[in-house]
């Protein structure tokens, strides 16, 4: 589990992270969708305890944990946007090393070895790696611990098709175990978090406020209300409205459409 509580970081007078609340259970992959320079990057280092918040608290596992304690980060295994690793080591040699600080069974490099696929390649140097091969052996590290909660910055990124389902499996199988991922991507297959849209008959001061309670990410675009988040959700704010006296004039809900909703509330924000 993974609670983002009023969560801020500023550099100097540039603020990336403005009171983000919001939460990712066990068994969910939940999608940070956004443009360069949103602060999807800042919000995952705040939730793998890499830096300080500026204000409010980030806080893993159960029971939840400051991000920044030592407890907190074992739970965790991060995958950085860039990943780099010593040219003249082999990829069977970067995970060795890698299972050896996280303390993984010596098993585990054979079976994210598999996963990462590198044509025979493991025993080769780094050096002579596509950009996909690195990426993969990135994925492959982060995946040496057998850690509840795992934070992926663009892991996508540089894969081909094959390693592109190779990944949506692997993610699949891990929701399924009941671990909870955090991922910065436009690969929105994998977020199982769908939109729900309402159009209302009038609106209805503070409504929005109380239906974040429920859904943070709730929205107004236009005349409708925009509310992402697991169906599950979805009879609450319901209730919310229906106490509310508005009448619903239409409802849509569609799955795993974040890339839509993302364009168009991106497009809203630019002149």
């Amino acid at each position: 589990m993974i609670r983002f509580e009023e969560f801020g970081k500023s550099y100097g007078r540039q603020a990336a992270v403005v009171s983000l609340t919001c939460s990712v259970e066990a068994g969910e992959a939940v999608a940070l969708l956004g443009p360069n320079g949103s602060g999807k990057t800042t919000t995952l280092k705040g939730a793998a305890g890499l830096i300080l918040p500026t204000s409010g608290r980030v806080r893993i596992g159960e029971p939840p944990r400051d991000a920044r304690l030592p407890d907190a980060r074992r739970a965790i295994s991060y995958l950085p946007q860039k990943v780099a690793f010593p040219e003249a080591l082999t990829g069977r040699e970067v995970l060795e090393f890698y299972r050896s600080l996280r303390g993984a069974a010596a098993e585990r490099v054979p079976e994210v070895l598999k996963f990462a696929s590198l044509n025979g390649s493991s025993n080769r140097g780094i050096a002579s790696y596509s950009g996909g091969m690195v990426q993969r052996l990135g994925l492959a590290v982060a995946l040496l611990p057998d850690a509840p909660v795992l934070l992926l910055d663009e892991p996508t990124a540089a894969l081909d098709p094959d390693g592109l389902c190779a990944f949506y499996g692997l993610v699949e199988k891990r929701r399924a175990e009941g671990h909870t991922v955090l991922f910065t991507s436009h690969a929105e297959r994998l977020a199982e978090r769908g939109v729900m849209r309402l159009r209302l008959d009038r609106e209805v001061p503070g409504l929005l406020g109380r239906i974040r309670q429920v859904a943070p990410g709730a929205t107004r675009a236009g005349e409708e209300l925009v509310v992402p988040g697991p169906a599950k959700d979805r009879p609450s704010v319901l209730d919310l409205v229906r106490s509310s006296g508005a009448s619903i004039v239409n409802l849509v809900a569609s799955e795993g459409r974040l890339d839509a909703l993302y364009r168009e509330l991106v497009a809203e924000e630019r002149p």
